[in-house]
């Protein structure tokens, strides 16, 4: 029997499993079975708590729905921190060690606030071709890679259909990229939608996502944090940072993080 808590951060959902024992394997198929919204768990990817291998508190492992690993998650990391805090006895500030690098968070009631990776690899206005015209997009890799398109009315933007396009484009092949659209809501607020690769769908939050869209809506707006940034689900986050000729250092997410159940499943 496995064992299992549901949780969400903004909205965006996750089945997280302590696995500190080693003794849980799951292979592609079944991670996708349990995120299966009609015949599983249901959820937008899995977390797994595991002993660290480093100097860390902890290890982080995050699979999408899909069953593919992948570096990061921002929204799973707040939740995984709340977690290792009720499974593990885990501190008020804990650090773990993802691929993306060693997270740091600090828990303040439900809120969270992450201590992000430095985000690497900024580029504006880069010209997509496409079939028709060539997008003006920005890009950023803020532990996971990110594409951010500011438009005009964030509700009109099909971002199904959108970011599918964009994520599976060959200038970002071949692992893809995840794609934000962001609507300017105020000198320093923004509303951030996004496809997520791995899910290939929209999610009501995303991380990594609104770090990434509100650090690229302070480089092409030339305006410093914090940034709010409300995500499709309603919830407003805050990103922090510093920034200097368009690098960004000391980042941070903070967000809530939410116990939905807890329960046993048949593997």
């Amino acid at each position: 029997m496995l064992r299992f808590t549901k949780m969400n951060g903004a909205g965006n959902d996750f089945i997280l499993i302590d696995n500190r024992t080693g003794d849980v394997h799951l292979d592609r198929s079944q991670i996708a079975s349990l995120c299966d919204r009609h015949r599983g768990i249901g959820a937008d990817g899995i977390l797994l708590l595991e002993r660290p291998s480093n100097h860390a508190d902890f290890r982080m492992r995050y699979f999408n729905a899909d069953g593919g690993e992948a570096e990061m998650c921002g929204n799973g990391a707040r939740c995984f921190a709340r977690f290792a805090n009720k499974v593990a006895g885990a501190q008020r500030k804990i650090s773990f060690e993802t691929p993306a690098g060693v997270i740091s968070a600090e828990l303040v009631g439900d809120l969270v606030t992450l201590q992000m990776t430095e985000p690497t690899d900024l580029q504006l206005n880069i010209k997509l071709p496409g079939a028709n015209e060539n997008k003006t997009v920005h890009f950023i890799n803020s532990g996971v890679p990110h594409v951010v398109i500011p438009v005009l009315q964030i509700d009109d933007v099909d971002v199904r259909q959108n970011g599918s396009a964009i994520r599976s484009h060959k200038m970002f092949s071949p692992r893809g990229a995840n794609v934000n659209f962001i609507e300017k809501r105020g000198p320093k607020k923004i509303a951030a939608r996004t496809y997520e690769r791995g899910v290939e769908d929209e999610t009501l939050a995303c991380g990594t996502g609104i770090v990434a869209s509100a650090l690229i809506f302070a480089a092409i707006e030339k305006v410093n944090g914090p940034i709010s940034v409300t995500a499709r689900g309603g919830d407003e986050l805050q990103v922090g940072f510093e920034k200097s000729d368009n690098q960004f250092h000391n980042v941070t997410l903070t967000g809530p993080a939410e116990f939905v159940f807890e329960g046993t499943l048949e593997i």
